[in-house]
């Protein structure tokens, strides 16, 4: 083999001087270079015959004939004018790649965008937030499972000096940060700003110690509140509905589930058909589904406003009543027909195979 690698230097050698214009040049190149039938190639697919103690020395010789066949092109290229410095400028260059928004950033535009002619107004809070407008002012007790440090990430160890408004010190002077746990610590912030009706949205990231397929770490919620004289449980239901209309197609229906949660009273999960088993809990090839509940998905957490949460920022109860909602932004986008994402932690595991298709 080494003899055969001597005897390919002194052909091309010998073969160089016949080389005149660039046609020439490539097909001598393709001869002796070509990844399928190159007369080199050819000579390497029987290193593999070659001794153990031969195939260091082999390989040595088998770069030193490539390297010079290479430079001799290169070195007759430039002579014929087919350096670097003739460039064609007409040849079209390659287009550098585009990128594109996030799902979950998708989502919260279209989100926005949806109740917006509702008159609902976007406002954005801190993702770090005070226990006392996470849990205290949303009548949340101090023994509530809500405010274990096994479900909430909890910043300070003990109870710190807070800066809130002065009349909210008068209840309360002491307390911890936390990361967001959900976006209806932001109910009462809202409400002390003294300004009726309120009809508000707020798209945050809110962190809880759940990760499975169907919750993560960090996630992105969506709260709606409403608040002005007369409001009622209709108001809620249609409000809610519409949105499920315009979001995931009017194919999909909704159901209100008696719940309890703390800040609202009367309280309800609303569940919707899902889009993953159309409903029916079983996937077509008869498995049953990872995403729902026999047909159904839990979409938020909705209710019409405790009157202590009312109470808290500073409005009667007697005389303004009001509703709030909220869900998960990856957890809704998820729901949506045809994607069939039926595991949430792909939206954050930076996959790019995951993350091209949309």
């Amino acid at each position: 083999m080494k003899q055969k690698l001597q005897d390919l230097k002194q052909q091309f050698a010998a073969e160089k001087a016949s080389i005149k214009t660039p046609a020439d040049l490539e097909v001598v190149e393709n001869k002796y270079l070509g990844r399928k039938a190159g007369l080199l190639t050819n000579i390497m697919k029987g290193i593999k015959d070659v001794a153990k103690e031969e195939v260091a020395e082999v390989g040595t010789l088998a770069n030193e004939t490539k390297n010079y066949i290479m430079s001799g092109l290169e070195e007759i290229k430039n002579s014929l004018g087919g350096g670097s410095v003739h460039f064609d400028f007409t040849v079209p260059g390659n287009k550098p790649p585009i990128g594109h928004l996030h799902l979950a950033t998708i989502a919260m535009r279209e989100i926005e965008g949806i109740l917006e002619p509702l008159g609902f107004t976007r406002t954005r809070h801190h993702d770090v937030e005070w226990d006392y407008y996470a849990f205290e002012t949303l009548n949340m007790p101090g023994d509530h499972p809500a405010r274990d440090d096994w479900e909430t990430f909890f910043i300070d160890e003990a109870p710190i000096k807070m800066n809130l408004p002065e009349k909210s010190l008068k209840l309360v002077k002491e307390g911890r940060r936390v990361l967001t746990p959900h976006t209806s610590s932001i109910q009462v912030r809202e409400m002390e700003k003294g300004v009726l009706p309120i009809r508000m949205m707020n798209i945050s990231k809110c962190y809880r110690r759940q990760i499975d397929v169907s919750h993560v770490p960090m996630f992105h919620q969506f709260e709606g509140l409403v608040i002005d004289k007369g409001i009622n449980i209709t108001h809620l239901k249609g409000t809610v509905e519409y949105f499920v209309k315009k979001f995931f197609g009017e194919d999909r229906t909704i159901r209100l589930r008696p719940h309890h949660f703390q800040f609202t009273e009367p309280s309800f999960e609303i569940d919707i058909s899902c889009g993953l088993c159309h409903g029916t809990g079983k996937l077509e090839d008869g498995t049953s589904c990872r995403m729902c509940k026999e047909g159904w998905l839990e979409l938020a957490g909705a209710g019409m406003v405790h009157p202590n949460v009312l109470k808290a920022g500073g409005i009667d109860p007697e005389k303004y009543s009001g509703f709030a909602f909220g869900w998960g932004v990856e957890r809704c986008y998820s729901m949506k027909s045809g994607l069939n994402i039926d595991d949430l932690r792909l939206l954050y595991k930076n996959d790019l195979r995951f993350n091209e298709q949309f």
